[in-house]
């Protein structure tokens, strides 16, 4: 049963990107939303993250992307409105936007991969925004707006890479940085019975990340062959998991880290994408290397009901007003301790 809006006595607020450059981040006001359709809701956002996805598209360095758009893939809210033909959801309710908009479950096709919240559609950065009830995930209640807001890329690719790499009870797992997808993917990996390793070039995030549960630390700014240093830590095997999220700098490094059999799930292009390299260690050491997309809602779902199990409270470094938004983009690409979230303050 769809549920009328109240009318609006003030414009609706979004933050337009209007260009590549983050100057060209500019408030501006858009039409009310159109009542919910079928297997729609409307949602009342609360609060939004940044990804690395969000930076290159603000700078004009994700291919196929046209100016002005509403930027930031991830963000929560409130449910306000729902169409017919939705089930498991009410008025009131608090979720998630899955930021693959049309990726409700299954694998991925490029249809459903190319579709993006921020990207090929509005995102996060609007008071109200229209999506399909299939791309809805409740969050958990433990969860503040802004450390939900964190929780979409972030966690459906962690735990994908968990899934893939069948992390369990006596697993290694390896994240590369402190950044949002890697201590998502500590915590979960720790709920799964896992060790993990990770790396970075700050013994304060190193400390950081040892507090948060991780069973050892590499600094690669002391020792640039951190994949020795993980054969050392696991008695010349080599972890089950390397969760790569930096790109052509530590590709090589994370093959010869990676055990027989085991699984490389690259997800970063922060230093390149191109570089050439020597198939004889994949061949001979059976690897796996996994691409990564995010996922769907489905395993969203699933990873968001682990980090509700085990009351996983996500690593927020900041949050920052709408009105700073431009301030916010700038701090992700220093490249902060875990996420930074925006309060939509209008």
């Amino acid at each position: 049963m769809q549920v009328k809006l109240q009318e609006r006595t003030t414009p609706m607020h979004a933050i337009s990107l209007n260009g590549p450059s983050f100057d060209h981040l500019t408030r501006t006001e858009v039409p009310d939303p159109q009542p919910p359709g079928h297997a729609q809701a409307l949602i009342r956002m609360h609060a939004a993250s940044l990804n690395f996805i969000d930076l290159a598209v603000a700078l004009g360095k994700y291919p196929g992307i046209d100016y002005p758009l509403i930027p930031v893939a991830d963000g929560v809210g409130e449910v306000i409105a729902i169409g017919d033909g939705v089930s498991g959801f009410a008025i009131g309710d608090r979720v998630a936007l899955h930021p693959k908009a049309i990726w409700f479950a299954g694998q991925g096709t490029a249809e459903r991969a190319g579709v993006t919240r921020g990207v090929t559609l509005p995102g996060s950065l609007i008071e109200v925004a229209t999506a399909d009830a299939g791309s809805l995930v409740k969050i958990a209640d433990h969860l503040s707006w802004e450390a939900a807001a964190t929780t979409p890329i972030a966690a459906t690719t962690a735990w994908n890479a968990l899934v893939c790499a069948d992390i369990g009870p006596g697993s290694t797992a390896v994240f590369l940085g402190t950044g949002g997808v890697s201590l998502l993917g500590l915590q979960l990996a720790k709920t799964r019975g896992a060790r993990v390793i990770v790396t970075s070039s700050s013994d304060k995030k190193l400390e950081f990340a040892r507090k948060l549960g991780a069973d050892a630390t590499i600094n690669y700014s002391r020792s640039s062959d951190w994949d020795l240093q993980v054969l050392e830590l696991t008695n010349g095997l080599g972890a089950d998991l390397v969760l790569d999220t930096v790109g052509t700098d530590t590709f090589v490094r994370s093959l010869a880290a990676t055990r027989y059999g085991g699984v490389i799930f690259t997800i970063g292009f922060v230093t390149g994408t191109n570089l050439q390299i020597d198939l004889m260690p994949i061949i001979v050491k059976a690897l796996r290397v996994q691409g990564n997309n995010t996922g769907s809602a489905e395993d969203f779902g699933k990873a968001m009901k682990a980090i509700d199990a085990a009351q996983i409270a996500p690593v927020v470094a900041q949050t920052y007003s709408v009105n700073n938004v431009a301030e916010a983009y700038r701090a992700q690409s220093k490249g902060p301790l875990g996420k930074l979230a925006i309060r939509l303050d209008w």
